[in-house]
């Protein structure tokens, strides 16, 4: 994961200024055509997904009600797991990008809407939309970049504490949401005395009471609600919750961490274009090949490709994008980073516990971890080579 600006064979140096201005207005063509056309059937979908998550969870929570019955617990954990994932993925994360503003509804609108997360809808926006997408893989600028937990790139000097990079980032999957919500708040920054304090302590207020209210929700009222099956309950809870941060740290880690993704030189933005901003997107993030469910699942953010190219478009339009993306792409050499699920999330490890050791250390088959890391890797790989056709050519290198 070396800048790419650092690499001895540099995947873009192929393309003249021309070319990289090029691909910026053919990305804008597809934009505007998008723009265009959205409508009535766009505004059907997105509100007949809340209305049908809406439902699902009120179903979920009426089983969990009588969840003392082992299949009642395991029908309302499920739905409810569902229900907090489409939730989170597809409506809040999309909804706060500002992709249905365009309807006017002040129910379904980027100002409005609070979503089912330890983290407040304000700081989420800054951090994300604002942060990330604009610096997206630049590193000292995109937070997202690990967090500011974990070794991301091989000229970052390695130290013995990262050698339990692939521990804490197992934990900060089963606790996501608080992760982010602490990543938000920049209280890691705050913790080394930086920043403005009477900000931080007004940001952390609203953040603790948004927990307060999340908890008292999953684990007393619902719980409380249920008598006898209180106990059932609340174990209900905190197993949709798990599902539910494990799965949006999955989808997370395989759009931005997979083996074949970029990171870029702070100097590297200096005086950026529109058609280079357009390129960082699109070799600084990886797709997820699978069904139209799976897609939904992830928020459309199987397409992540896309939706760093255009984070504000409606993200049932990703996958009809997609192909006219992946065209951009083969006709400019370049690689369009894709696999099945399992391939990107055995991929994202295998870059988290290459970049806790030395650098080289599972190159030279040191020892058995390496060997059945990559050995996973790879064969996920052949398995999913027949599913997914990646764009680039005999030249173009992913890291």
């Amino acid at each position: 994961m070396t800048a790419i600006q650092a690499k001895p064979d540099n995947p873009i140096a192929h393309l003249t200024d021309a070319d990289i201005e090029n691909i910026g207005k053919e990305l804008d063509a597809i934009r505007e055509q998008i723009i265009a056309t959205r409508g009535e059937e766009d505004a059907a979908y997105i509100r007949t997904v809340i209305d049908n998550q809406r439902k699902l969870e009120v179903a979920s929570r009426g089983l969990l009600l009588v969840s003392l019955f082992p299949p009642a617990w395991l029908l309302g954990t499920a739905g409810l797991s569902i229900a907090k994932i489409l939730e989170n993925m597809e409506i809040g994360h999309n909804v706060m990008h500002g992709q249905w503003d365009w309807m006017r509804d002040p129910k379904i609108h980027s100002t409005s809407w609070e979503w089912d997360h330890a983290s407040t809808a304000e700081l989420w926006k800054h951090s994300h939309n604002e942060l990330h997408h604009t610096y997206t893989n630049v590193l000292g600028k995109d937070n997202d970049l690990g967090y500011g937990i974990m070794r991301v790139d091989e000229d970052q000097p390695w130290k013995p504490i990262y050698l339990g990079q692939p521990l804490w980032n197992f934990v900060n999957a089963l606790i996501f949401e608080y992760g982010i919500a602490s990543y938000d708040l920049e209280a890691r920054t705050h913790l080394f005395g930086k920043g403005d304090k009477t900000e931080f302590r007004r940001k952390a207020k609203s953040v603790l009471t948004k927990i307060r209210k999340q908890m008292t929700k999953d684990y007393v009222v619902h719980p409380l609600l249920s008598g006898p099956s209180a106990v059932t309950t609340f174990t209900a809870n905190v197993t949709a919750n798990v599902v539910r941060n494990v799965w949006t740290h999955s989808v997370i880690m395989c759009g931005h961490f997979p083996e074949g993704v970029e990171t870029f030189t702070t100097n590297s933005i200096e005086g950026e274009t529109r058609g280079e901003w357009y390129l960082r997107q699109m070799l600084g993030s990886a797709n997820i090949s699978g069904s139209p469910f799976m897609h939904v699942m992830t928020g459309n953010l199987s397409f992540q490709i896309e939706h760093h190219l255009f984070p504000d478009l409606p993200s049932n339009r990703y996958q009809e994008i997609a192909p006219q993306v992946r065209d951009i792409f083969d006709r400019y050499g370049l690689t369009y980073v894709e696999g099945s699920l399992p391939h990107q999330v055995a991929s994202a490890w295998h870059k988290v516990l290459r970049l806790s050791l030395p650098n080289g250390f599972l190159t030279n088959d040191r020892g058995a971890v390496a060997t059945i890391s990559e050995s996973v890797v790879v064969s996920i790989d052949l398995q999913d080579r027949n599913q997914s056709t990646r764009a680039g050519f005999a030249n173009a290198q992913a890291s």
